[in-house]
């Protein structure tokens, strides 16, 4: 056994597989565990999560099928550990220089990914296997859950900027440019309410949600010009306060809502 497969075998007490986030491994586990997330992905778009076993994801991964059981211990775990795998990238949302671009930016992101055939037929049996798997249905919440966290920083580079009305208790520990930007912006928005924090998860869920609705509900194709009015209707509801909130508790999102991080530098 190498010192890679030792570590992975000591990670938790049970033998499961880890919790999102907490390794990152390298070497041998790491090619091991990629194999068989890959395979795991092409049973679910080949055969989705009934047709998927744990001998198709032996085969195809070269992986046997006793560590599978040892490592994954069943195939829910297979399935939702190939989820959490899929988030360990180092993806990073667009930095256009504007809230409007990076709005757009990802909107096109999301329809570009499911132009590819490919892509979109495993991101749909993903999704799929969340409705027939609770564990799935986790790791899938969590796999969103932290890409849509990454986003957040779109909302505090536009408050920044003066794109959007700062919250007033933050204003005061805003830079003096900011400061000016967002005072002028909140005398044009009089009507709106900017007492309280933004609510970041809220917006940037927005932006994709009526493209996933044409993808996964009612199943009709999606091109630029959806990405753009997504975009759009998006940065209209934020500018008009739509995802200002009395007060950071109230976010449904929990982190989800930007006031103020003092590390933040601009």
């Amino acid at each position: 056994m190498t010192e890679d497969e030792a570590s992975s075998d000591r990670r938790t007490t049970d033998g499961s597989a880890p919790a999102p986030g907490t390794r990152r491994p390298g070497g041998r586990t790491a090619r091991t565990r990629a194999a068989v997330r890959d395979a795991v992905l092409a049973g679910l778009t080949e055969h989705g999560y009934p047709g998927l076993t744990v001998e198709y994801v032996a085969e195809h991964s070269g992986v046997h099928k006793t560590t599978l059981y040892r490592r994954w211990k069943d195939l829910e775990g297979l399935v939702a550990d190939a989820l959490d795998l899929a988030g360990e990238d180092d993806w990073t949302p667009p930095d256009t220089g504007s809230l409007e671009g990076d709005l757009r930016a990802l909107a096109r992101e999301v329809v570009a990914s499911f132009a590819d055939p490919a892509v979109a037929a495993s991101g749909s049996a993903m999704i799929a296997a969340g409705f027939r798997s609770e564990r799935a249905a986790a790791a899938l919440r969590g796999y969103y859950t932290e890409r849509f966290a990454r986003c957040e920083v779109l909302v505090e580079r536009a408050v920044l900027r003066g794109e959007l009305p700062a919250p007033q208790e933050a204003v005061a520990g805003l830079p003096a440019r900011t400061r000016a930007h967002t005072a002028a912006d909140t005398a044009d928005t009089a009507d709106t309410a900017v007492s309280g924090a933004i609510d970041a998860g809220a917006l940037v869920r927005s932006v994709s949600a009526p493209l996933f609705f044409r993808l996964f509900i009612t199943r009709e194709p999606v091109e630029a010009a959806h990405a753009d009015q997504a975009a759009a209707a998006t940065l209209a509801a934020a500018r008009a306060g739509a995802f200002t909130l009395d007060s950071a508790a109230d976010s449904p999102h929990g982190t989800g809502a930007w006031t103020r991080r003092p590390s933040y530098r601009p």
